[in-house]
């Protein structure tokens, strides 16, 4: 058995992890640990700081995710000013969301998970990125380019640039919607909304099979997603909502304010990724998920019409919750029709216009909770402030860490089904990969990282002896 196995092109995730699997004495899946090793920061740093720079100061913990964090941050804000702010300011903030929901899924599924759909698990890991996608489909490629990019526009004619915008602040938002971007986003939405659903159809017809679905593992959980009072699908306000396997609900409208009562973090000695679960059940029985098949198991309906079909669909001919890691990528495009039509019905709010965005207050509250759906999850930023709003005590707790213990899940899963007798190649670790992938992991923003770390999967024995290694630089 060879020792080590240098494998290129870089990984595709947002980010690097190492993972070990151990084996038992013939050569089978014992288990398997998803490590991330890089240091944890943000936290205590934003500490001294003023809560009127919190939502610039973590849009910076990630590149990808920093409408998430901004738009968290600010609603944190609101709840220490103790304001409701205007309804134009939720409106462009919701609008803002739906653009981060498209940009960001149709990065996760075009450009890091498509390329193993259309060229193969066991293709040339050379040609499997979104270079030989563009080679191998061209026109199914740029129409995903061009989608994430409406997105990305959307969100720099409102908060100025496409990263890092300094848009959403406590009490409100810094600028309105021009009639200009309004042109802009009706002009472009229905070709945003032509390549959705060609996506869509093309996924079912080649990959939405039985055996398909269930190849990156099946196990039951736990789903955890924000719901509107009704069970509507919902990613800017709304209340918890967590359903088990069987779809039947075990926490409904829960006050967000309220986390710590049903969400703890505990911690392994192998991995600075903490382990959120559900606190009743304890760890690691409270194993829950979060992120588009989340929120699609927990709701009872979108509430526009072309999502709500395919959501039937989706769940035709089963009254339990899927939980297939695969069913990611299926929900994540559902997610992305689901923001294009809440996108249009925004833009055609004359609320959203309005030119007061703002609301004025001092500090009324010294502690607050901002909760609401990032792409990747449900996402909770709670702060503590002395009663001038300078910052004392802050906790993240994001989407890709709620997933950890489920993804811990799916790489077992994956090297039990592929791996025996301590035999493997490249393509099982791109398989394992795949079940990483398709959480669509964000590491920085879950450790908020420094340096650099590749891909590493590791087979040791019972005594420990590494027996092999894959490696991506």
């Amino acid at each position: 058995m060879k020792r080590e196995i240098l494998i290129d092109p870089v990984t595709r995730i947002e980010g690097h992890a190492k993972i070990t699997i151990y084996l038992d004495d013939a050569g089978e899946v014992n288990d398997a640990h998803f490590h991330v090793t890089e240091l944890r920061g943000f936290e205590k740093f934003c500490e001294g700081r003023t809560l009127w720079e919190m939502p610039a100061l973590t849009a910076r913990i990630c590149g990808i995710c920093p409408v998430s964090h901004i738009l968290a941050s600010a609603k944190t804000g609101d709840a220490i000013l103790a304001v409701r702010i205007p309804k134009a300011a939720e409106l462009l903030r919701r609008l803002m969301n739906t653009a981060q929901f498209v940009q960001s899924h149709a990065l996760s599924f075009f450009y890091l998970s498509a390329p193993d759909f259309l060229l193969g698990w066991d293709s040339d890991p050379a040609q499997r990125n979104v270079i030989g996608l563009i080679g191998a489909n061209p026109s199914l490629a740029r129409k995903g380019i061009r989608l994430r990019s409406f997105g990305q526009q959307i969100i720099e004619r409102l908060g100025g640039k496409k990263i890092h915008p300094a848009w959403a602040v406590p009490g409100g938002v810094n600028s309105s919607l021009s009639k200009e971007d309004v042109d802009f986003i009706k002009a472009n939405l229905p070709e945003a909304l032509d390549t959705i659903r060609g996506t869509l159809d093309l996924f079912k017809s080649s990959f939405a099979d039985e055996q398909t679905r269930g190849m990156l593992s099946d196990f039951p959980s736990l789903f955890m997603g924000l719901v509107s009072p009704d069970g509507t699908w919902e990613h800017y306000e709304g209340n918890i909502r967590i359903v088990d396997s069987q779809g039947s609900i075990v926490v409904d409208q829960f006050d967000p304010a309220h986390y710590p009562e049903i969400v703890q973090e505990a911690s392994e000695g192998w991995s600075y990724l903490k382990f959120p679960h559900y606190a009743p059940l304890g760890y690691p029985e409270g194993m829950y998920r979060v992120g588009p098949l989340g929120r699609v198991n927990v709701c009872d309906r979108f509430g526009t019409p072309l999502a709500d079909a395919e959501l039937e669909e989706f769940r035709a001919g089963s009254q339990e919750r899927s939980g297939r890691v695969f069913d990611y990528h299926y929900t994540r495009l559902i997610e992305i029709l689901a923001s294009l039509e809440r996108m249009e019905r925004l833009i055609n709010d004359e609320r959203i216009r309005s030119p007061r965005i703002r609301a004025e207050a001092g500090i009324n509250e010294l502690e607050g909770v901002g909760i609401h759906e990032a792409p990747r999850g449900t996402l909770f930023h709670h702060y503590k402030v002395d009663s001038d709003g300078v910052i004392q005590w802050v906790n993240l707790i994001v989407s890709t860490g709620q997933n950890n213990l489920a993804m811990n899940r799916s790489i077992k899963e994956i090297a039990q089904q592929h791996i025996h007798g301590g035999k493997f190649d490249e393509g099982i670790l791109n398989r394992i990969e795949g079940g990483i992938r398709a959480f669509d992991p964000c590491l920085s923003c879950s450790v908020h990282a420094v340096g650099q770390m590749p891909l590493l999967v590791e087979l040791q024995t019972p005594d420990g002896e590494t027996v092999g290694r894959l490696i991506r630089d």
